[in-house]
């Protein structure tokens, strides 16, 4: 079962996807690429905002790879190893977000949460697509000006939210385990 995880599922290709994720974060710094907004034109926005997706590719092409008739005789449930692998994944992500920053962190598990909801829904290309999609509402939608001029996030755009957020982290805790419970059920076809 060790091989299967590691030669067909390829789960090593997670560890490599977070240590991208360090680099691609330490590299940008705080460097920032202009988004359209609807409050105030174009904004920037700090390229280690969309490293996330680099973590959540990698634990989609694991999990679309897959050999469809050993999985079904065997005695082991490959969804239990997947389970685990993805929250190691997230504990990986946590270990790193000291490194780059814990919203950081808390955004690899968001998008992992809403990319397992649509790959339940769709496939794994369309999962990760949906999480670059969402990270670009929060940015162009979710911001908001305050009555004295300043920019501000809306309630709803959680990657916004400052690392040290309870309710963002409350959602994302939430919306994981949804997720990671409903991606252990059989999969609808």
């Amino acid at each position: 079962m060790n091989r299967y995880v590691l030669v067909v599922r390829r789960w090593w290709a997670v560890p490599l996807a977070v240590t991208a994720l360090v680099l691609s974060c330490g590299a940008a710094g705080t460097s920032e690429v202009p988004v359209p907004s609807l409050v105030s034109g174009m904004i920037g926005a700090r390229v280690a905002y969309f490293t996330p997706l680099l973590v959540v590719g990698a634990v989609m092409y694991c999990l679309d790879r897959r050999a469809r008739e050993p999985e079904r005789t065997a005695v082991v449930p490959i969804r239990r190893y997947d389970a685990g692998a993805v929250v190691l994944t997230v504990v990986l992500a946590h270990a790193a977000g000291l490194l780059v920053g814990m919203d950081v962190a808390r955004n690899v598990t968001l998008l992992l949460a809403l990319a397992l909801l649509v790959r339940r829904l769709a496939n794994e290309a369309t999962a990760v697509a949906s999480g670059l999609l969402f990270l670009l509402l929060n940015l162009i939608l979710g911001r908001t000006l305050q009555p004295e001029g300043h920019a501000s996030h809306t309630w709803w755009a959680v990657a916004l939210h400052p690392a040290g957020s309870v309710t963002a982290w409350l959602g994302t805790a939430v919306l994981f385990a949804l997720a990671l419970r409903l991606s252990e059920s059989r999969r609808a076809r």
